[in-house]
C-alpha cells in the first residue's frame, strides 16, 4: 500500500512539474510572438511588382554583372550613372504611348518629378547638358520604372543594363553595338540565340499604332493583331501583316550584314526580320532585338538607332545607337541552361571563440586569415558556446571553422573543422591557409 501511495504521489508530482515547464515554454514563445510581432498597420510585404533579393539571388545578379562589365570594358566602353529621378518634362513625349507606365509626383517643394522609365533618355538629356567628347561610348546598369502589370519577367522595378554609342554616323555604330552583344552573350554561355534585326524605313508610310501592333504579333498571336489592326482603322489587316512580311532587307541592312560579315559574324546569329519594329517612338533607322531559342524565344534585350531623340534636348541632330539587355530575363534564361554557379557563401572560414579570456587571440588569427587572402569572419558573441558558433557556420554554409583554444595555443597550431565533411585536423596557421585555398 505504501508502495502504491509513494507511485501516485511521484507521478502527481511529475505532471506538476511538466504542466509548470509546458506554461513557462508557452510564456516564452508567447513573449518571443509579441518581441516579432508586427506593429499595427505596418505591412511587411513589398508593393506589387516591386522585390527584395536574398543573398544566392544577389550573388547570381553580381556574377552575371560582372560577366557583362568585362565585356564591355574589351569594347571600349565605359560606365555612366545618372539619377533615378528626372524632371517629368524631361520624360514627356518620349515613349508614346508607354507614357502612361511613368511613376510621376510632386516634391515638397512643387517640382514636377518622375522615377526613370529607362536609361535611354536620361542619357540624351545628360549628352546635352554635359556635351561628351565624341564618339561618346558608355555603358549603364540601374533600375528602372514602369507602373505596368505585373508578369514573369516584368516588373514595376527592375534592372537595365544599356550601351550606347553617341556622336558617330558611320554604320559601324550599329555594327559595334550588335557585336558587343553577341560576344556578351557567348562570354556567360549561351550558344542557341538570334539578333533579329530590322530597319524602321520599312514602316515608313505606318502610324505609330500600326507599327506598335505590328510590333507584338509574336506576342499576342496574328489574329489578335488582325483585330487590333482593324480596330485601329486598317482596313485590310491581313494584307498589311503580309506586305510586311514579303519586305525585303533596304540598302543599309544589307550594308550592315556586309560589315557584319567582314567581322565573321554568321547569319545564322544576326538575321533581318521584316515584322521587327520596337515599339518606342524614338527609333529612326536600324533597329535590332535578341532572343534566346531556350526562353521560348522571349525578347531579352533590343536596341536601335534613335537620331533625333538628342535633338529634342540639345536643338542639334547627334547621331545615337544602342542596346538594352532586360537583366531578369537575360538572369532567368542562364539560370534555365545552368550558366550561373551555384551560391556558396563568400566567407571560407569563421574563426570561433574559445572563450571570453582568448578573444585577442582569435582576432589576432582572423586579421592574419583576411591578410592571406583568406575571406575569413569571427564569432561576434564571445560568451557563446562553440556548438552554437558551429551551427551559425554550417547554417550558413561556410565549408570550416577555426578551433583555438588553450590547446592550439599551448602548441602553435589550429584546429581545422570541415563542416561539409565532419571531420577536423589540426593545423599550423600555414597549413591551415593551404587547406583552405585548395579546397
Amino acid at each position: 500500500m505504501k508502495t502504491q501511495y509513494l507511485f501516485k504521489l511521484a507521478t502527481q508530482l511529475y505532471s506538476l512539474v511538466a504542466l509548470l515547464f509546458s506554461s513557462l515554454f508557452m510564456l516564452e514563445l508567447f513573449d518571443m510572438a509579441k518581441r516579432f510581432e508586427t506593429p499595427k498597420g505596418l505591412t511587411l510585404s513589398t508593393p506589387k511588382g516591386f522585390r527584395d533579393f536574398l543573398p544566392s539571388q544577389a550573388s547570381a545578379r553580381a556574377f552575371l554583372l560582372e560577366k557583362l562589365i568585362k565585356t564591355f570594358g574589351r569594347f571600349g566602353f565605359e560606365p555612366l550613372e545618372t539619377p533615378a529621378i528626372e524632371f517629368a518634362e524631361t520624360l514627356k513625349g518620349k515613349y508614346g504611348g508607354e507614357e502612361k507606365l511613368i511613376y510621376k509626383f510632386t516634391d515638397r517643394g512643387g517640382r514636377n518629378l518622375a522615377l526613370r522609365y529607362d536609361l535611354t533618355v536620361p542619357l540624351a538629356r545628360y549628352i546635352a547638358n554635359n556635351k561628351p567628347p565624341f564618339p561618346f561610348k558608355r555603358y549603364q546598369i540601374g533600375n528602372v520604372f514602369r507602373a505596368e502589370n505585373p508578369q514573369r519577367g516584368r516588373y514595376r522595378e527592375f534592372t537595365q543594363i544599356d550601351l550606347d554609342i553617341v556622336g558617330s554616323p558611320s554604320l559601324l555604330a550599329a555594327t559595334e553595338i550588335i557585336t558587343v552583344a553577341k560576344t556578351a552573350l557567348e562570354d556567360i554561355g549561351f550558344k542557341n540565340f538570334v539578333i533579329n534585326v530590322n530597319d524602321r524605313e520599312i514602316f515608313k508610310d505606318m502610324s505609330a499604332e500600326t507599327i506598335r501592333v505590328i510590333d507584338k504579333i509574336k506576342k499576342i498571336s496574328l489574329s489578335k493583331a488582325k483585330e487590333e489592326l482593324k480596330n485601329k482603322g486598317i482596313s485590310d489587316p491581313l494584307r498589311t501583316i503580309e506586305s510586311i512580311k514579303r519586305s525585303k532587307p533596304t540598302q543599309k541592312i544589307n550594308d550592315l550584314f556586309s560589315l557584319l560579315e567582314k567581322l565573321k559574324i554568321s547569319k545564322e546569329k544576326v538575321r533581318f526580320e521584316p515584322t521587327l519594329a520596337r515599339g518606342l517612338d524614338y527609333y529612326t533607322g536600324i533597329i535590332f532585338e535578341l532572343e534566346v531559342k531556350s526562353y521560348e524565344n522571349l525578347s531579352i534585350g533590343g536596341g536601335g538607332q534613335y537620331d533625333n531623340l538628342i535633338e529634342k534636348f540639345s536643338g542639334k541632330k547627334t547621331p545615337a545607337v544602342g542596346f538594352s539587355f532586360g537583366f531578369d530575363r537575360l538572369l532567368e534564361a542562364a539560370e534555365r541552361l545552368v550558366l550561373i554557379p551555384s551560391y556558396s557563401s563568400s566567407s571560407r572560414v569563421l574563426v570561433t571563440i574559445f572563450n571570453g579570456k582568448l578573444l585577442p587571440q582569435s582576432l589576432s588569427l582572423v586579421t592574419n586569415l583576411r591578410n592571406q587572402g583568406i575571406a575569413a569572419e569571427v564569432a561576434l558573441d564571445a560568451g557563446e558556446k562553440l556548438e552554437k558558433q558551429l551551427k551559425y557556420a554550417d547554417n550558413k554554409g561556410i565549408p570550416f571553422a577555426a578551433i583555438l583554444g588553450p590547446k592550439e595555443l599551448e602548441s602553435g597550431t589550429i584546429t581545422l573543422k570541415n563542416l561539409s565533411e565532419k571531420t577536423q585536423s589540426t593545423f599550423t596557421l600555414a597549413q591551415a591557409i593551404e587547406k583552405m585555398k585548395s579546397a
